[in-house]
């Protein structure tokens, strides 16, 4: 089994690690992060994908499929697993990061996790795997823009049960982008309308290309913004 789970890991990471990126320009922009980021990068529409096209410029995607950001296995967590490891150094201004969501859920099934979100991020926000991992990331100079996860919608979701500790879990990493201005926390909440399907891949979990499509497009605005204010 855990050759298998390295095996996968190193897999992953190889689809994952490309630049998603038109011309031969040096990308600025990193991705790091669970499925999220990455599902959709065999047909080149995810995320990174997806920003890369409306900006027409690189992106370089590092994330990979069922990555944590606590993950203690050496040898997986170094070849994409552990999200924070996922991280090259480069001459970053853009950092995207996604993750958390397979911490709870496969770490305590959304059930009875206060422990594990304290681990994750405390309540202020000032403490915790996330902010440690978010303090590294910012001491490289880049800014971040940690994407917050997919609603169901409301319908066949094996995941509906973890909606409550998904929303805790955000409104912590929104507390971690109050306390730096180069953190920004990108809210996903009101993606999804109610009833609506087609944001979801036939699992109900991952998103379908038309969200990540959107995603990488709301990511492009929130990059055009800021860099419009700080010009």
């Amino acid at each position: 089994m855990t050759f298998v789970i390295r095996l996968f890991a190193v897999l992953a990471l190889l689809t994952g690690c490309a630049a998603s990126a038109p011309g031969d320009q040096a990308p600025r922009i990193l991705a790091i992060g669970d499925s999220l980021m990455a599902w959709n990068n065999i047909s080149a529409q995810s995320i990174p994908d997806s920003v890369a096209k409306a900006l027409d410029e690189p992106v370089m995607d590092r994330s990979v499929s069922a990555a944590h950001i606590i993950y203690k296995l050496p040898v997986s967590g170094s070849a994409g697993l552990n999200i924070h490891k996922q991280y090259r150094a480069g001459n970053w201004d853009w950092i995207l990061v996604t993750g958390g969501g397979n911490d709870l859920w496969l770490g305590c099934g959304c059930f009875a996790c206060d422990r594990r979100l304290d681990r994750l991020v405390s309540k202020n926000g000032s403490e915790g795997a996330i902010p440690s991992m978010l303090t590294d990331l910012r001491k490289t100079g880049a800014q971040v823009i940690y994407i917050g996860y997919l609603r169901s919608p409301g319908v066949g979701s094996p995941i509906e049960h973890c909606r409550d500790e998904g929303n805790i879990l955000e409104q912590r990493i929104s507390r971690v982008a109050e306390l730096d201005s180069g953190i920004h926390f990108l809210s996903l909440d009101d993606l999804v309308p109610h009833g609506d399907r087609s944001y979801h891949a036939l699992d109900m979990i991952h998103p379908s290309i038309k969200a990540s499509t959107a995603i990488g497009n709301r990511v492009a605005d929130l990059i055009r913004s800021v860099e419009k204010t700080t010009q």
